[in-house]
């Protein structure tokens, strides 16, 4: 059922629609039972919400709701980038180097969708060198609430060139051990991303 996990992300699949397991059996291809235990997933992701009486139903995040947790992800994620900081030994180094490079390719090629995951990626290899879990699961929870938001503003024009900037500070502040600086990059960072979710219809 991972086709309904990236529907729901992407926004294929509407906030407040309805998630009726017979279609979904047929949809996907899978068992009752399958869909049943996809379902239970999803609730304990917060993707979806189970309504007493009428089944299941995508979950509705309101703009204010996701600001609220951008908020949230601005305070632990600039722990994470100081830590990285902190942490980063030379392999490291060299994986955030290739990302930075990855990234501006993808900038540079207009492949947004690319760029959109490895800025995902970029965030969990921060993550894995802060060795700060709690922060990581935290933040892991906070993002699936708001991660169609964040695929939308992925594909707004413009918007990677804008991104692309922030995220090559960040690394340059972690490859050069200045946990002030990539607390700050990763706060402007986080900063900037709810301007344009703030100026979004």
């Amino acid at each position: 059922m991972e086709g309904l996990r990236q529907a729901i992300r992407q926004g294929e699949v509407a906030p407040g629609q309805r998630l009726v397991e017979a279609d979904l059996v047929e949809q996907f291809g899978v068992t009752r039972g399958s869909v049943r235990a996809a379902l239970d997933d999803l609730i304990g992701e917060g993707l979806i919400e189970r309504i007493h009486n009428r089944g299941a139903r995508v979950r509705t995040v309101t703009k204010q709701q996701a600001i609220e947790v951008l908020e949230c992800r601005r305070a632990l994620e600039g722990l994470i980038a100081a830590k990285a900081a902190a942490h980063a030994d030379e392999t490291d180094i060299a994986r955030l180097r290739d990302y930075a490079d990855q990234l501006s390719a993808a900038v540079r090629d207009n492949e947004p969708l690319k760029y959109s995951t490895l800025n995902h990626e970029l965030h969990t290899v921060l993550a894995e060198i802060a060795e700060q879990r709690t922060a990581a699961e935290l933040i892991g929870k906070l993002n699936i609430q708001v991660v169609r938001y964040q695929f939308q503003l992925s594909l707004r024009p413009g918007r990677p060139q804008i991104s692309l900037g922030e995220h090559l500070a960040i690394v340059e502040a972690v490859i050069a051990h200045d946990p002030v600086a990539a607390e700050q990059a990763m706060r402007d960072h986080l900063d900037s991303v709810i301007a344009a979710l703030n100026e979004a219809d």
